[in-house]
């Protein structure tokens, strides 16, 4: 990306196995999950329509995250967690929600906080 050398993994396993996916980068020598690597990830605890782009932290409950975090053994690697909530009223399952389809408002929030996440990126990957 404008001369920057980026590779982009998505995991084929489920959410809460997205570690496995690192294990070509933790082979390589040169790489350092602290600056090198970014993961992007939903996050209900989150308000749809928002973002957080962090440095380093805790998994926050976020089983992907904690799979990451497994497999790097450190919680020191940039995150940007992607609003999708909050649960809906009664909604017994996180599950139940996450694996749905967004609604035409959600899609439309998404859409809306794309260019900001975008620059987020742009400006992690120059750091």
């Amino acid at each position: 990306m404008d001369g920057i050398p980026v590779r982009v993994l998505k995991p084929t396993t489920y959410m809460n196995r997205s570690g496995a996916a690192l294990a070509s980068l933790r082979g390589d020598p040169a790489f350092n999950a602290a600056k090198d690597l970014l993961i992007l990830v939903d996050d209900f605890a989150i308000p749809t329509g928002t973002f957080r782009l962090r440095n380093e932290g805790s998994a926050g409950g976020h089983n992907g995250l904690k799979s990451i975090e497994g497999a790097l053994q450190s919680q020191t690697y940039a995150r940007l967690r992607i609003g999708v909530g909050p649960l809906p009223e009664g909604t017994g399952d996180w599950a139940d929600y996450v694996l749905v389809n967004f609604d035409k408002e959600q899609v439309e929030q998404i859409e809306a906080l794309m260019p900001e996440m975008v620059t987020a990126v742009d400006r992690w990957l120059r750091t």
